[in-house]
C-alpha cells in the first residue's frame, strides 16, 4: 500500500520552503485609520447595549456537523467543513501527556512537557531557525502543549497546498525526528528552575500541588504537569526521543480537521499524517487512584493578609454516565457566579470573600471535584464552616427546580461558544475523539441537557460528592489542624435544614 508524502516528497518541500526569501511588508501601516478624531463623550456602543433587549431567547443556533472519517490506518478522525476562511486547523490529540512520564522512567516528572517545549527545537535534518522559518514562510502556527491526559498538536494553517504541504511536512518531520538535544535540555532545565522558585511567592500555585499530591499519592496524576525540579534535572535525549518513540505514534493519536476542504481532502489528508507516522500502539489504561474515607486537613504556613482554601475529593472518571447532571450540579453549586449556592454563602450573604468557585476536572483516570476561595485571616475558621456546611446542605437537600431550569437555560445559550471559530471547533473535536465521545456529541447536547432532571442531578450528588471524605488544604499563616478537623466533623453531625435551624439526626 503506497502512501503519499514520503520521506523524499518531505524533503523537496521542505527544501523548497526554505530557499523561499521572506517578503518585506514596508508600507503594511500606511492605510491605518487615524483614530485621534474619535470623541470618548460619544458612547456609540449604548445602541448597540440597548439593542439586546430585542434578542430573540428562542434563536436556535445549529451545532456544526461532525464527519467521522473512515481512516484506513484505524486512526479516528473527525472532521467539520467550514467555508467561510481558506484556513485548516489540524489537531493531534496523543495519549501522553504528564499521566505517561513515569512510563518511561522512574522519577522523570515533567518529561511530557519538556518533550512538549523541545520537539521544535531542532531534527537531525533543519535546525530550530529553519524549522521556524517553514512555518513562517507558510504562515503557519504551530504550537505543542503536553497536559494531564493529553499530549496536543496544533497546526493552522492556509488551504492552499502551496502553504499547506511545507506546513504539514514540517509537522511530520518534527514528530518523527526531533533530537531533543542536550543544549535545549538545558535551558529547560533552567527555565522550570526559575518556574519553580516563582512558585514560592504564589500561593494557589502551592496550594493546588500540595492538593494533587495529597490526593493521589503515587498515582500518575499526583505531580505538576511541568514536572519538578528533581524530575527534569533527570531528563537526557535518550527520554524524549522514548518517549517520542513510544508514545507520539499513530496508534496512539486521534485527528481532528477543521476547514476548508471536502470531506474526501481531508480524509486523504488525516491518512498521510497516520500513514507517515511511526504506527507504534495504544497506551495501556491508567490505574485508578485510591480514594480516602475521612476527612484530611493539611496545612501550607504563608505570610500573608490572605488565606487560601482548597476544598475537594476524588471523583468520577470522564466515562461516567453521570457527567451531564454533574456539570449541571456544578454550575448550581459553584460554577455559576453570583447565582451559585457557595457566592451566595460566602460573598452575599456574609462578605467573607471575593469570588468562590467550584469545578470537576473529567479525566481517564478518576479525576477531581474541588471548590476554593481565599479570605482573610481573621475570617478562615470561621467560612470554612460555612463552606462545607453549603455543600453538606447542597448534598442533602432536594434541588430546586426553578434554580434547574434556570441553570440549564443558561449552559444551553452558553454551549454554542464552544463552537464559536473554527479553533474551538476543533478543540473540540479532537477532546471528543479522545474521550471516545459520539460524533454528534455537538449536535446532541441540547437534547439530552433538557432531559436533565432535579432527580437525575440528586442522584448523580448524592452518588459522587462526599462531604465526609474531602481533603482540605489551607495556606495561611497558623492553623490548628485538629480543631479544624474536629468543627468539620460536627458540622457533618449537625445538619442545616432549609428553615435554617439545627437538626441532629
Amino acid at each position: 500500500m503506497k502512501v503519499k508524502f514520503q520521506s523524499t516528497f518531505l524533503s523537496n518541500l521542505l527544501l523548497a520552503a526554505l530557499s523561499c526569501t521572506s517578503q518585506v511588508w514596508a508600507e503594511s501601516f500606511q492605510n491605518t485609520e487615524d483614530l485621534s478624531e474619535d470623541n470618548p463623550s460619544q458612547l456609540q456602543s449604548i445602541p448597540l447595549l440597548q439593542s439586546l433587549k430585542n434578542l430573540n431567547n428562542d434563536k436556535q443556533f445549529q451545532a456544526p456537523y461532525v464527519h467521522e472519517l473512515n481512516n484506513r490506518f484505524k486512526v479516528r478522525t473527525l472532521f467539520v467543513e467550514t467555508k467561510d476562511l481558506p484556513m485548516v486547523d489540524i489537531q493531534l490529540t496523543f495519549n501522553a501527556g504528564s499521566a505517561r512520564d513515569e512510563e518511561i522512567q522512574k522519577g522523570l516528572f515533567g518529561l511530557s512537557s519538556m518533550a512538549a517545549k523541545l520537539i521544535r527545537e531542532g531534527t537531525d535534518k533543519y535546525t530550530a531557525r529553519e524549522i521556524a522559518d517553514v512555518f513562517d514562510q507558510s504562515g503557519a502556527q504551530f504550537s505543542a502543549q503536553a497536559y494531564r491526559d493529553m499530549f496536543v498538536i496544533r497546526l493552522r494553517v492556509m488551504s492552499d497546498p502551496k502553504k499547506l504541504e511545507p506546513a504539514l511536512a514540517m509537522m511530520v518531520e518534527v514528530l518523527k525526528h526531533a533530537s531533543f538535544k542536550n543544549q535545549s535540555i538545558s535551558l529547560a532545565v533552567s527555565n522550570t528552575n526559575v518556574g519553580q522558585k516563582q512558585l514560592q511567592e504564589n500561593p494557589g500555585r502551592l496550594m493546588d500541588i500540595r492538593f494533587y499530591r495529597t490526593l493521589y499519592g503515587q498515582h500518575p496524576y499526583a505531580q505538576p504537569i511541568t514536572g519538578t525540579i528533581g524530575g527534569t534535572q533527570k531528563v537526557n535525549p535518550e527520554h524524549l526521543k522514548k518517549f517520542r518513540d513510544q508514545f507520539l505514534v499513530a496508534q496512539n493519536m486521534n485527528i481532528a480537521i477543521t476547514g476548508k476542504l471536502n470531506p474526501k481532502e481531508a480524509l486523504d489528508l488525516s491518512e498521510r499524517i497516520a500513514g507517515n507516522l511511526k504506527q507504534g500502539t495504544q497506551a495501556q489504561p491508567l490505574p485508578d487512584p485510591q480514594f480516602k474515607d475521612d476527612i484530611e486537613v493539611v496545612h501550607i504556613p504563608y505570610n500573608s493578609s490572605q488565606a487560601h482554601v482548597i476544598f475537594g475529593h476524588i471523583g468520577p472518571s470522564r466515562f461516567t454516565e453521570d457527567k451531564l447532571a454533574l456539570e449541571v450540579a456544578n454550575r448550581i453549586f459553584g460554577g455559576s457566579g453570583f447565582n451559585a449556592v457557595l457566592m451566595q454563602e460566602l460573598r452575599i450573604k456574609r462578605g467573607f470573600t471575593y469570588g468562590a468557585y467550584s469545578t470537576f476536572s473529567f479525566s481517564q483516570a478518576p479525576g477531581v471535584f474541588s471548590f476554593r476561595y481565599s479570605t482573610r485571616q481573621d475570617q478562615l475558621l470561621d467560612s470554612i464552616q460555612v463552606a462545607h456546611q453549603a455543600f453538606i446542605n447542597f448534598v442533602k437537600q432536594p434541588i430546586d427546580k426553578k434554580r434547574l431550569e434556570e441553570t440549564k437555560s443558561g449552559m444551553l445559550r452558553a454551549f454554542p461558544n464552544k463552537y464559536s471559530s473554527n479553533a474551538t471547533i476543533n478543540a473540540q473535536l479532537g477532546t471528543i475523539g479522545f474521550y471516545a465521545e459520539p460524533c454528534d456529541y455537538l449536535a446532541t447536547y441540547p437534547e439530552h441537557l433538557a432531559k436533565i432532571t432535579a432527580k437525575d442531578v440528586e442522584n448523580a450528588v448524592r452518588r459522587h460528592l462526599h462531604p465526609d471524605r474531602l481533603t482540605v488544604v489551607v495556606v495561611s499563616q497558623t492553623l490548628d489542624k485538629e480543631e479544624l478537623k474536629a468543627k468539620l466533623k460536627a458540622n457533618l453531625v449537625n445538619t442545616v435544614t432549609p428553615d435554617g435551624l439545627m437538626s441532629t439526626p
